[in-house]
């Protein structure tokens, strides 16, 4: 060692000696390092439109997967790496969200870019593509603009959000005037649910490049009158009370600050013939909720699954008798034949048509699930503003 270098190595602080000896061990600590794990590839989807889901648990004790579609949980089988996996049988063309259950606890698949939003249950989804026919596939055609809006509400007291549905062609500057849908999410979803989960955004595309729904304009709130009822969690499903101020404190957002913020901001009729509203699970006992009891606001309601509306019909709908039908353009309500709240949806129904009220009914097939609730949005879209 010459001398300078000697004398430069002095004047250095130890960390930099000591580099050139940590680059020589580096390949030595990552053979140490032991075998890399296995690569997981998930979901699968086969042309068969067979679905795989794998995901790496050594050592667990039970893995499954809950997944629309399914009316039980499909147990996984662990491989001598570790790597649980269930094929499914071939599957429709659709969405499908699911959660990997480990040992009980549901979680995300980590495989998988494809998030289901959801603000209690981590979840993800898989997609079976179909063809250019399916109403949810993403096609060739003209296409809309999603609007993300944030406001204070000074009736529950904190900042919320909204998203707006503008059709292909709208244009803020125009004179052209649009009908107006408000659409409702369900429990525990947020409100981006319907364009991230359900993609109302491209269903309405497709369906008004062929005709089969007039061009309006969608605006999904968030459906938390009383916030309460989401930082409870599931246990605060069975609370009635809590609903009943849920449902109440929205309605008030929705009539007192959601719409007149869109009248002002966005090209919308503003009478009761071109206003629909309609949602899914909690979001559909608030469409029946708000919209049956302010028909001089809504001439089209409807309620997909709907859940957690408060039994007592009299009390909860007191001035409701025959005399809607000629309010309401269009009052439809449907459920799934192996949703749980079928039962309750039926006893409803039979309570509107008992005061001469008419309902159009719909039973599909399926549960409590997001391709229950795409499909009853492409079934009702083009029920609405015909005469408009």
């Amino acid at each position: 060692m010459s001398w300078s270098y000697a004398l430069r190595a002095r004047q250095l602080p130890a960390r930099f000696l000591v580099l050139p000896f940590l680059w020589m061990m580096i390949p030595g600590l990552m053979f140490a390092q032991g075998p890399c794990p296995p690569h997981v590839v998930s979901p699968e989807v086969g042309p068969d439109h067979r679905v795989t889901i794998r995901f790496l648990a050594p050592g667990a004790k039970q893995v499954s997967v809950a997944m629309e579609g399914f009316l039980q949980p499909l147990p996984m089988t662990e491989g001598p790496d570790g790597v649980w996996s269930v094929t499914t049988d071939p599957l429709a063309p659709e969405y499908y969200g699911y959660s990997i259950l480990l040992d009980g606890v549901p979680r995300s698949d980590p495989e998988n870019p494809l998030v289901k939003p959801n603000l209690l249950t981590a979840g993800s989804m898989v997609h079976v593509p179909g063809p250019p026919s399916t109403p949810w596939e993403m096609n060739d055609v003209p296409h809309g603009v999603v609007h993300h809006e944030y406001y204070h509400s000074k009736i529950v007291g904190d900042n919320r959000d909204f998203y707006v549905y503008t059709p292909p062609g709208y244009n803020p500057a125009a004179k052209k005037l649009y009908p107006v849908l408000y659409l409702l999410h369900g429990y525990s979803d947020g409100a981006d649910a319907w364009t991230a989960v359900g993609r109302a955004n491209v269903i309405l595309d497709n369906l008004i490049d062929q005709g089969k729904a007039k061009p309006m304009i969608v605006v999904m709130p968030l459906g938390y009158g009383a916030p309460a009822v989401l930082a409870g969690g599931w246990a605060h499903v069975g609370n009635p009370a809590l609903f009943q101020e849920n449902y109440e404190k929205f309605g008030d957002t929705l009539l007192a600050e959601v719409i007149p913020r869109v009248q002002r901001e966005y090209r919308v009729k503003t009478d009761r013939g071109s206003r629909a509203i309609a949602g899914l699970s909690m979001g559909g006992a608030e469409t029946l909720y708000v919209g049956l009891n302010h028909l001089d606001q809504f001439a089209y309601v409807g309620a997909f699954s709907s859940g957690g509306l408060n039994s007592d019909y009299a009390k909860t709908f007191p001035k409701l008798d025959a005399s809607a039908n000629s309010k309401l353009r269009v009052l439809w309500m449907s459920v799934g034949k192996d949703d749980r709240l079928l039962g309750p949806n039926q006893r409803f129904r039979d309570w509107l048509q008992g005061k001469g009220i008419h309902v159009e009914w719909v039973e599909t097939p399926g549960a409590h699930w997001w391709p229950v609730w795409r499909g009853n949005l492409v079934s009702l879209l083009p029920q609405l503003f015909r005469g408009n």
